[in-house]
């Protein structure tokens, strides 16, 4: 399920972060633990089409400095958000046009396997929840595009694209975004 606020107002969005949680894995049979879910947020920065950078799990810090992984979670332990991505638009490169947010499985489940998995995109400064969505709504995929945000002009904006891509990997992402870029 996916759930987007539109972003009104004449406000422009300076500060963004994107959230992923999701529940560790109960034991199995016989008490045996059942594979960790390792879920990667990612922020991957574009300039028109071009990949310019990224901040991940490998990568925490964008070579800008404007976007910031604020530490990995291999396991889905404690409640809310396990991976946030810190987003300071005000200090993006101005090459910059679109920074996609996206995640991936490392560990190749499929998002239907995943108990409560979600991810977000909420406005710091207005405390705004511009899109959440239920990653078991991705079904039988490993990845998913949660949306983009774009500086068609001299502002921000958020929108919301939600669709399921096969990755367990950003390396395995970055072929499927193109489209998504115009």
């Amino acid at each position: 399920m996916t759930r987007a606020v539109p972003h009104h107002g004449h406000s422009c969005l300076t500060h963004v972060t994107m959230s992923l949680g999701w529940d560790p894995v109960r034991p199995g049979r016989f008490g045996r633990p059942g594979k960790d879910v390792d879920l990667n947020a990612a922020a991957l920065s574009f300039a028109g089409s071009r990949f310019v950078d990224v901040a991940y799990h490998e990568q925490l810090t964008s070579r800008d400095g404007a976007i910031r992984h604020l530490g990995d979670s291999v396991t889905g332990d404690g409640d809310g958000d396990n991976e946030v991505i810190a987003v300071d638009l005000t200090r993006l490169h101005p090459d910059i046009t679109t920074v996609m947010f996206i995640v991936t499985c490392y560990t190749g489940q499929r998002f239907d396997q995943i108990e409560n998995g979600f991810c977000r995109v909420t406005d710091n400064v207005t405390g705004t929840e511009m899109v959440r969505i239920d990653l078991a709504s991705a079904r039988s995929h490993t990845g998913i595009v949660l949306g983009k945000l774009r500086r068609p002009h001299q502002d921000w904006s958020f929108a919301t694209i939600g669709e399921p891509i096969w990755a367990q990997h950003i390396v395995h992402a970055i072929p499927q975004l193109a489209g998504y870029l115009s």
